[in-house]
């Protein structure tokens, strides 16, 4: 056992409290009202793991395949008798890899115009370049009002699911140069 500033009381209460039982926020209750102490619930948890004490037993989670008819549950068995207790391997095809979704605007066609025909007011959104030497080209019809792109690309690029609006950083300036 490690040395502590617990008393050599206050952990036998402890043991005796979680042997009964109790929650930890119950057990440092007892003990603050039994010693006088003031003792924090995580620091019943902590003297309580340090000691090797656990005051609920392990539940085995519930399974994580749904109910299958029986005739499936016949078959797939015996791959489940190796397992531990309640737990089960999900089916083979949520370890498929998921294709990638390639994301476009519905109902908009774009004009794709190249960088030196782009006005300062048509979108931004930008198409190809995927490929090695393939030509990047834009949307080019009018853009929204404090955007870059026009509403459906904005839509489709903006927005509290998005990649961009998740890492947004907001820059607060602090002083001029």
């Amino acid at each position: 056992m490690e040395p502590s500033n617990w008393a050599p009381e206050h952990s036998g209460a402890l043991r005796d409290f979680v042997l009964k039982g109790l929650s930890f926020s119950d057990i440092a209750r007892e003990i603050n009202r039994t010693f006088g102490t003031a003792y924090t619930r995580s620091a019943v948890l902590g003297r309580a793991r340090r000691m090797g004490l656990s005051a609920q037993p392990r539940v085995d989670s519930p399974s994580i395949v749904p109910s299958l008819a029986t005739a499936a549950q016949d078959d797939s068995a015996a791959s489940h008798q190796s397992l531990p207790r309640g737990l089960q391997q999900p089916p083979k095809a949520a370890f498929r890899p998921a294709e990638p979704v390639k994301l476009c605007c519905v109902g908009i066609r774009p004009r794709l115009i190249s960088l030196l025909e782009l006005e300062s007011d048509d979108c931004r959104y930008p198409y190809g370049g995927d490929k090695e030497g393939e030509e990047i080209t834009f949307c080019g019809y009018p853009r929204r009002r404090g955007s870059s792109y026009c509403a459906p690309h904005f839509r489709l690029t903006w927005g509290p699911d998005t990649a961009s609006e998740r890492a947004a950083v907001v820059l607060r300036i602090v002083g001029v140069a």
